[in-house]
């Protein structure tokens, strides 16, 4: 049953999604602000699927940010990557570079506004992610991070990735870390199970910190649901 679940949630979740970006695309060349509604409606009917169909439900706890701020989540799986757009009001989302090459959503989500990360591509590339980041914290949006660099499974703790202290150092925003259990329903393999996914903010840590201190006090906050 768990197999027909996740199957029925690929094909009317991806089937939606074609549908969604689609008529995005479309709504954006006549009016550029239509992006930020298309991009909260691929994400209501993400979270709806998963409810629906998979019986995947989120679970919000502590105080949602509502000022520009910069948010580091764990990240266990898909599902808090496309939640966070929800989670958050109209966040910029750091992103693997090679994410905006997928046809039409990478379109959409470049409008949209994301920040690239590009491992691979040196100083010249650091400098265009930073040049995004003041763009995007100029804009008066919060800033969303998975400074683990990848996908973990539960009770993984990996090491913090380098471009989340250069994020902190550069911008100067106090940082709200995000844990999250999501891998216990949504595990790397295509079986989901249903479950409530846990998504618990963090107190405020402020700006100006020294790195290690700044990546080990965020290293214990993202990893507290960890057993």
């Amino acid at each position: 049953m768990a197999w027909l679940r996740s199957l029925l949630f690929a094909i009317m979740f991806y089937a939606g999604s074609f549908i969604i970006v689609s008529s995005g695309i479309a709504a954006v060349l006549v009016d550029k602000s239509a992006v930020r509604t298309t991009t909260r409606r691929w994400a209501r009917y993400h979270r709806w699927c998963a409810a629906r169909l998979l019986g995947i439900r989120s679970k919000i706890e502590g105080q949602v940010p509502v000022t520009p701020v910069l948010v580091a989540g764990k990240h266990q799986s898909m599902y808090e990557t496309i939640d966070i757009l929800l989670l958050l009001d109209d966040p910029v989302v750091v992103m693997k570079k090679d994410l905006v090459k997928i046809p039409g959503w990478g379109w959409l989500a470049g409008h949209y506004g994301i920040i690239p990360i590009d491992r691979e591509g040196g100083a010249g590339a650091l400098r265009a992610m930073l040049g995004a980041a003041r763009a995007a914290v100029a804009s008066g949006r919060p800033i969303a991070i998975f400074p683990e660099g990848t996908r973990v499974s539960p009770g993984e703790r990996p090491p913090l990735q380098s471009g989340f202290a250069g994020l902190y150092r550069t911008l100067g925003l106090p940082v709200v870390p995000l844990a999250t259990d999501s891998g216990h329903a949504w595990p790397r393999r295509f079986v989901k199970r249903p479950g409530t996914i846990r998504f618990c903010f963090g107190e405020p840590i402020p700006a100006g910190l020294h790195r290690d201190e700044i990546e080990a006090r965020v290293y214990a906050a993202i990893n507290r649901l960890e057993i």
